[in-house]
């Protein structure tokens, strides 16, 4: 504040006073009576403005300025000699009231971006703190009260020190090295609460001003990532989503399938789900699980070749504390932990290392898991569903599968038909996905016309319903707007074309008399199906193999197990 005293203003003294009284930076301290006579002229506001005499003004606490109405005033004044102060005769003050009007223009702008900068500092929800260049506390805000349990009064011109209940004060190590620092763990106020500090220098024009700290509840940080973690979760652990009325056909081939997934769905057993790319496994999984005494707990779907081979373990079986470099405190469930009372559905299990079969050999054995770096025994009670379309029986031939965990994963096998074998079916999943895509694309198309399904019955799909589907969506966005029949021409291009005449498939078909057992029937009809198909292809091995669905190393030891290499 500038003190202000007044003389000999004469009329000019109401509009000065009030001048002056709009400015909170100026404080208003006497009218000084001279010893010539001079006479003040108050208006009602200024009457209460306090009178002293000359010999007075020297004791005058606070006076910067006094000022002069005429020259004979500024004189007297002079010749008081009153030391440290300004002394404006009638010349300068309408230059003095010209500079204040401005400065308190300038000042009240300062003034509404200091209301406006702290009215952000404080709705924030961040806590924050601010010290000058000393150290000493000039600002926190509500958020800061809130986490630390600390006052303005407890630390506004206290020491950056006053809230560390443990570790060093990042103010002051930002104030020694003008550098900014992240992510300090400290604790802080009377309930040493974990914080994450993060703390920068304010710099003005070149000059350390003090720095300003943001402060992070680590408690919070842990809530948000732990529910981050949940909804992950959720993601991965949806509830099933389909049923058995889900699954479109009505072939004999796909009933069989459907017929036996049923049998099995409320059994104890484990569940092998058989079958190339793209036929339904997971759909089946699904369904199976939805019609099971496990439809009340997770559905966890663990795609064995989506995870990379080093984490597959720890994520299926989980992990104690200090298991490895970034394991979490306290360790973590696996996915059979996790599945508890539910089902887990094990994807392209034919694809797991001979390492991590052993492990789930154990799992499927003992009902129990033992979590990587622990030595305890877990029970665990999940219904295991896997899937594969590898020829586990080759595999295991080979070597890469292990045999006693193929006869555990094989209690209950549902072979799923490639589409080429139901090719019935085409019609009914196209009117399906046909509604399908109506309701994502927003498009009224109708059918398929009889020369497009033609097309569609004649193709091979060796990717099955998801290449079926592939196609129809195509189909669809080659369509106008306002068609609503798919004709030959919005198809995409296909690939191969059955060759093989529907009389040969039906040559194939099975057929039962009295005292053939199942395994007996199978047997003939595998091998007469093999000598037929060497027949329609005059011997060539490998069109056989492509005809038959198999991979040439498994044809050539079908042929060698029924003898009929040459």
């Amino acid at each position: 504040m500038i003190g202000v005293a007044v003389t000999a203003l004469g009329e000019k003294t109401q509009p000065i006073i009030e001048r002056i009284k709009e400015c909170g930076f100026l404080r208003l301290l006497a009218d000084v009576k001279l010893e010539t006579g001079a006479a003040s002229h108050y208006g009602d506001e200024a009457r209460e403005l306090r009178e002293i005499s000359l010999t007075e003004l020297a004791s005058l606490q606070g006076l910067d300025v006094i000022l002069c109405g005429t020259s004979a005033a500024r004189s007297a004044v002079e010749a008081a000699k009153v030391q440290g102060v300004t002394i404006l005769g009638p010349e300068a003050i309408p230059g003095f009231l010209l500079l204040v009007s401005r400065l308190r223009s300038e000042i009240n702008d300062l003034v509404q971006a200091q209301l406006m900068l702290e009215a952000i500092i404080h709705a924030t929800q961040d806590a924050i703190s601010v010290v000058d260049e000393h150290g000493k506390g000039i600002l926190v805000n509500p958020a800061y009260t809130r986490l630390t349990g600390l006052v303005e009064k407890d630390v506004l011109g206290k020491p950056a020190t006053v809230d560390i209940a443990e570790g060093e004060s990042i103010h002051m190590q930002v104030l020694a090295t003008k550098k900014p620092v992240r992510g300090a763990m400290l604790k802080v106020g009377p309930q040493r609460k974990e914080v994450i500090v993060d703390v920068a220098p304010l710099i003005v024009e070149g000059r350390l001003r003090g720095s300003v700290g943001v402060i992070h509840d680590v408690s919070e940080i842990k809530r948000l990532t732990e529910e981050l973690a949940r909804a992950r979760q959720r993601i991965r652990h949806l509830e099933a989503k389909y049923t058995f009325e889900d699954i479109v056909g009505q072939s004999p081939e796909l009933r069989a399938a459907i017929e036996q997934a049923q049998r099995a769905a409320d059994l104890p057993a484990t569940i092998l789900l058989r079958g190339e790319s793209g036929t339904g496994k997971e759909l089946f999984a699904h369904a199976i699980h939805s019609a099971s005494r496990w439809r009340r707990g997770q559905f966890i779907r663990v795609n064995c070749t989506a995870i990379a081979e080093s984490l597959l373990e720890s994520e299926l079986f989980g992990y104690e504390e200090g298991a490895f470099t970034g394991a979490r405190r306290h360790g973590k469930k696996g996915y059979f932990e996790e599945a508890e009372g539910g089902t887990i559905f094990l994807d392209e299990i034919g694809e797991i290392s001979p390492a991590l079969q052993a492990k789930l050999l154990r799992v499927l054995q003992e009902k129990e898991i033992i979590r990587v770096g622990g030595n305890t025994p877990v029970p665990v009670s999940a219904r295991v569903i896997a899937a594969t379309n590898v020829n586990l029986e080759q595999a295991v031939q080979e070597g890469r599968f292990r045999e006693d965990l193929y006869y555990r994963l094989n209690v209950v096998p549902v072979f799923i038909p490639p589409l080429r074998y139901r090719k019935d079916d085409i019609p009914l999943l196209v009117t399906h996905l046909l509604r399908k895509f109506n309701q994502q694309f927003g498009r009224a198309v109708e059918r398929v016309s009889p020369q497009a399904l033609s097309t569609l019955v004649a193709y091979d799909w060796p990717g099955n319903v998801r290449e079926l589907e592939n196609i129809i969506g195509r189909a669809m966005i080659n369509m106008r707007f306002n068609e609503t029949i798919i004709q030959a021409h919005h198809l995409p291009p296909l690939g191969n074309v059955s060759t093989v005449p529907r009389r040969l498939w039906a040559s194939l078909a099975p057929g039962w008399t009295p005292g053939q057992t199942l395994s007996k029937l199978t047997t003939e009809v595998e091998k007469d199906a093999l000598h037929r198909c060497l027949e329609y292809t005059r011997g060539n091995k490998t069109e056989a193999a492509r005809l038959l669905g198999v991979s040439p190393r498994t044809l050539y030891y079908k042929l060698e197990k029924y003898g009929l290499e040459q």
